[in-house]
């Protein structure tokens, strides 16, 4: 990458910047996807069972010790960006990803696994992860929610394409050398990709300005502090809403259908990869959203979204496969959608100079999210004996967040 003084000659990737710049979306999205292999936990949980002698619950630490690492370093790593350089964080992350999978192929037991995979890439994970974010956001100042969310869409299609992969490596290689070969190929790409990961000069803006409507005024003033902002608090309880549903949901989509819909646990399983699809569909478009409406209005749309779907829940019986899918199409939708709000909201609502720890803060509401989405679901199931009583608190729960979002999701002035 060229970059000159001159902003007619600035050059990305051998391209003009105009151009060149819409080469970062995918060199990004394949970062994020490396990242989303996270998600692909599933395929090695099995095969790790009767290779180590793991419970079901042992063999799901490394996976949740993985998230909770990923969400804490976020806002750590969101502090150095700035400090360190986008490039050198995305190297620094990707070798730290791929040292954590290598690592887990000498783990013999349930504690050196969790320290390899679940600690280390973890770690790794939240390192890399919002640098993409936050070069993309740069070059892109007219089109942050589409650009961002398009990024985001690697993350979120990741276990379609990682989780065939990694099962034909565990076929053909067993599962601990397939995470030491998936460790050697996410060190490689990152540090090829880390060096195209560099922002654009402070001055640097498009030629072409913004011809649609958009919710930002053309001059804004931004809060000083953060922590002070009403519309911080209002953005971390939604987000943390938004991510506590979502995550709720997925968790359950499988033995929803089978013990609800009592449909065959292999259509069960398939309508997953259906709902993965609309997770990562929905970025881009909640983005290109974010960028011309009001936050409070993407917001609410979202929520209403994810009512629709409890509604449709609470009413669903034996043999309404159509309800089903349609609900949990919108929650899956409706999750892959905060994932893109979220941060273009940061960037719209908050100085966009200070994006990359600021959304390191933001990002704690999913790490809260996560953590109670995770556990609730499942304990509305034992104590009341059907998954259809897990579906009252996520419908309250989004009418809270639709009334959070009209009082506290506006732009505040300076503070």
């Amino acid at each position: 990458m060229t970059i000159t003084s001159d902003n007619s000659t600035l050059k990305v990737l051998g391209l003009p910047a105009e151009q060149g710049r819409w080469l970062l979306i995918p060199l990004g999205m394949t970062i994020l996807l490396c990242l989303g292999t996270v998600y692909s936990w599933s395929i090695f949980r099995n095969p790790l069972e009767t290779q180590l002698g793991l419970t079901a619950t042992e063999s799901l630490l490394p996976y949740t010790v993985a998230l909770f690492c990923y969400a804490l370093l976020m806002p750590i790593a969101g502090f150095y960006i700035p400090r360190v350089g986008t490039r050198v964080m995305t190297a620094i992350g990707g070798v730290v990803v791929g040292l954590g999978y290598i690592l887990s192929n000498f783990a013999g037991n349930i504690m050196t696994m969790t320290l390899s995979y679940g600690m280390i890439a973890g770690i790794g994970v939240g390192i890399t992860y919002g640098v993409p974010m936050v070069v993309v956001a740069r070059w892109f100042p007219d089109k942050k929610g589409l650009t961002v969310g398009l990024t985001l869409v690697g993350f979120g299609l990741s276990p379609l394409i990682t989780a065939p992969l990694a099962k034909s490596l565990i076929d053909a290689y067993g599962v601990q050398s397939s995470l030491f070969i998936l460790g050697i190929a996410f060190i490689l790409i990152i540090l090829a990709i880390a060096t195209t990961m560099k922002l654009p000069p402070k001055e640097w803006q498009p030629s072409q300005k913004r011809t649609t409507t958009t919710a930002i005024p053309a001059t804004t003033t931004y809060p000083t502090n953060l922590l002070k902002s009403p519309s911080f608090y209002g953005l971390w309880i939604c987000y943390t809403i938004g991510t506590f549903v979502g995550l709720s949901a997925i968790g359950i989509s499988s033995p929803v259908g089978q013990e609800i819909i009592e449909i065959d646990p292999g259509v069960a399983a398939r309508s997953v990869a259906l709902f993965a699809l609309f997770n990562g569909g929905s970025r881009p478009l909640f983005g290109w959203l974010a960028d011309r409406f009001k936050p409070r209005y993407v917001v609410i749309g979202a929520y209403t979204l994810i009512l629709i779907a409890c509604i449709l829940m609470v009413n669903a019986g034996e043999g309404q496969v159509a309800t089903y899918l349609i609900a949990f199409g919108l929650f899956w939708f409706c999750l892959g959608g905060w994932l893109a709000i979220a941060p273009t909201l940061t960037l719209q609502l908050f100085n966009p100079e200070d994006y990359a720890q600021n959304y390191g803060i933001v990002f704690t509401a999913y790490g809260v999210g996560a953590l109670l989405g995770t556990l609730v679901a499942g304990q509305m199931r034992d104590w009341f004996g059907s998954y259809t009583y897990a579906f009252y608190p996520m419908a309250g729960l989004a009418i809270i967040g639709i009334v959070v979002a009209s009082l506290m999701l506006k732009r505040d002035r300076a503070a």
